[in-house]
């Protein structure tokens, strides 16, 4: 059975600055890939709180029409180098996802440098666990629920999952996990070579601590990683080295390599305009819909 799944997927040529500015991820760029999004098929809660501080508030968006306690949850964080970005730049994922009848929550959390590793990670624990909390009071299934990131937000998603720590530190133990979706994301990435990561998830001696793929176990939820060819913020390799990782231990993974995308490429892809970039959301989709039919070699069993 293959180890990598790799479509060719050409990128279309389109004039719009939107595609163009969404490989950049400005602000201005992610509002205007919003604009389709205030009108999708769903109903927003913003502003929700999840821990005491004021970057701990997330948006809860829910699929209009869907049977209560039949959705899938995902938890998505957003990328931006640990240290930028907000929630209310990412609607557009919320409403992909909400258009695939998942209900999505995205939080916001502390950026460095006011907190390092220690304590955007303990935010990510915290919104895991409230969505845990709530997801049969909104109506999802409780043993749906997913951990999903771009970038940054895929290490949060899948560090926090791996390594139990993050959890105990706030008094609780790890929920029940249906999976990880990992887009573009650094699970294996020493050594450090920037003053600010260094700063990030230092001292020297706790490098090692912040490596996704040294906290693979066997029981380790299955897992989906993407990852652009071309991308040169995030090597490739981090996705294979921990789908590869994971596969050793037996746990199911599947991994999506994409030709002629780059790294923020993937999120865009949930964006309208981008959408034929890469095919994230039918593999989102085939993956919250039938992850048990995964095997430990990465391949989908018909």
């Amino acid at each position: 059975m293959p180890v990598d799944d790799i479509p060719d997927f050409s990128r279309r040529a389109v004039s719009m600055s939107l595609l163009a500015g969404l490989t950049a991820c400005t602000r201005a760029e992610l509002l205007a890939a919003n604009v389709p999004a205030l009108f999708g098929a769903y109903t927003r809660r913003s502003g929700i709180a999840y821990g005491p501080g004021p970057q701990q508030q997330l948006d809860l968006y829910l699929p209009s029409g869907r049977p209560r306690g039949s959705m899938p949850l995902v938890v998505f964080w957003y990328g931006g180098r640990w240290s930028s970005g907000d929630k209310n730049d990412y609607r557009f994922v919320a409403a992909a996802l909400a258009d695939l009848g998942i209900a999505t929550m995205i939080p916001n959390y502390r950026h460095y440098p006011t907190v390092k590793m220690q304590g955007f990670m303990e935010d990510a624990a915290r919104a895991a666990l409230w969505a845990a909390a709530q997801a049969s009071d909104i109506g999802a299934d409780p043993n749906r629920l997913y951990l999903m990131g771009h970038s940054a937000g895929a290490h949060m998603a899948a560090m926090v999952a791996l390594d139990s720590r993050y959890f105990n530190a706030v008094g609780n133990k790890v929920p029940p996990l249906a999976g990880v979706i990992g887009l573009s994301g650094p699970y294996d990435f020493l050594p450090l070579l920037d003053a600010d990561t260094q700063d990030i998830f230092g001292p020297p001696d706790r490098y090692a601590e912040s490596q996704p793929i040294n906290f693979v176990r066997s029981g380790a939820p299955p897992m989906l990683l993407m990852h652009g060819l071309q991308d040169e913020t995030v090597a490739p390799k981090n996705s294979r080295n921990l789908a590869s990782a994971l596969r050793a231990v037996g746990v199911p993974s599947r991994l999506r390599l994409y030709h002629n995308v780059a790294h923020a490429d993937t999120v865009a892809a949930f964006s309208v305009p981008a959408r034929s970039r890469a095919p994230v959301l039918v593999d989102i989709a085939a993956f919250v819909g039938g992850q048990a039919a995964l095997d430990t070699a990465g391949a989908v069993i018909a």
